[in-house]
């Protein structure tokens, strides 16, 4: 087993193991910087920390993976914030690469007494030389970028909230009601209320300038999104659903990103965590709550899109049904799973959303 020296602690780490095979070695590196990770494996940690480090340089790291002279036969690479950016120029520059599942590699890692950086990727690289991992999608460079959009759009609607909430409880204390309002009428009248108040009219109009600026970023994100949503097919096509938008069908196509990755459509229920987990020894079998891995950003869509109303359908029958049998909170749930495979069917086969079909279709 080799290890290169120098094995600092990360703050924000990412493990990179080598598993390569030279007369039953194998080399293993771990570094607390992104560009220093494949220096490692040549021996020395002497790369310099380059903050704004961009494509040439992380060829320059694949360069020196390469020349380090040993015959890898895979990378193992634990998913991590900049692991998406490592392993699109590793594959690049014609490496074999896996992104490792982190609550695998945690789960392995329980049971050490002693947890170091170096004892963690030797632990990685024996799982990948064991094979008892789950290889993880790297999403494309298109799905990461409407990803970034909505993440963005969904904190500037947090905080937008999180102004109008505070200008309510700091009103309510002085005994003024802002009441039922719209994303129009707040501003008029909440300086409606602290009008003559000089201390009120410092702090809302601060406030309120804050708001309205928010409210603007906020329009903008919505406006770049529905333009997204109007050139993708895949997004367009899930339009065609009853309740689903352009958030629900950029969510889903940008999570799902390759729909013939999954072996089938039933896969993509326990993928994004809407099965309910199961505990069975000996003679106790228990049925617990859904699981909720995966992209939770999903499971929220998918469960808000139940909450409008959908005019009939098979969907809507089947629900019914559910519901009748195991009551409404369940029946939600499980509409949810349907329709997730409904959903990654239509992109699987390039169809528009068709609301009556036979019940065997759509049994599962």
């Amino acid at each position: 087993m080799v290890v290169p020296h120098n094995d600092g602690v990360a703050e924000s780490g990412v493990a990179c193991s080598i598993a390569a095979r030279r007369n039953d070695h194998e080399a293993v590196c771990r570094h607390r910087r992104i560009i220093g990770i494949l220096e490692c494996a040549c021996g020395g940690c002497g790369w310099s920390d380059h903050s704004e480090s961009k494509d040439p340089q992380r060829a320059r790291c694949a360069d020196r993976l390469g020349a380090h002279g040993v015959a890898m036969e895979r990378i193992g690479l634990e998913a991590g914030p900049l692991s998406q950016w490592l392993h699109a120029g590793m594959v690049k520059a014609g490496l074999s690469v896996d992104l490792i599942e982190t609550r695998h590699v945690r789960a392995a890692f329980k049971t050490m007494p002693v947890k170091t950086d170096k004892k963690d990727a030797r632990g990685i690289a024996q799982l990948m030389r064991l094979g008892w991992f789950r290889q993880v999608h790297c999403k494309s460079l298109a799905a990461q970028e409407v990803r970034a959009l909505l993440t963005a759009r969904k904190l500037v609607q947090g905080k937008l909230h999180d102004i109008e909430m505070s200008i309510r409880g700091i009103l309510r204390g002085f005994g003024l009601k802002v009441g039922p309002t719209t994303r129009r009428t707040f501003a008029g009248r909440t300086r409606a209320l602290i009008a003559g108040h000089l201390t009120l009219e410092a702090i809302a109009t601060a406030l309120l300038k804050v708001r309205d600026a928010l409210v603007h970023e906020f329009a903008g994100f919505e406006r770049k999104l529905r333009a997204i949503a109007r050139q993708v097919d895949n997004a367009l096509r899930l339009m065609t659903t009853p309740g689903v938008g352009v958030l629900v069908a950029l969510t889903f196509v940008a999570a799902v990103d390759a729909p013939e990755r999954f072996r089938s459509s039933r896969a993509v229920g326990p993928h994004f965590g809407l099965t309910p987990k199961k505990y069975q020894s000996g003679e106790t079998d228990h049925s617990g709550r859904i699981s909720k891995i995966g992209d939770g950003s999903v499971r929220t869509v998918l469960y808000e899109v139940l909450t409008r109303p959908v005019k009939g359908s098979d969907l809507k029958g089947w629900a019914l049904a559910v519901a009748r049998r195991a009551g409404p909170r369940k029946a939600r749930v499980a509409l949810a799973r349907k329709l997730a495979v409904v959903l990654h069917r239509m992109l699987s086969d390039g169809t528009n959303f068709i609301a009556h079909k036979g019940a065997s279709a759509l049994a599962g």
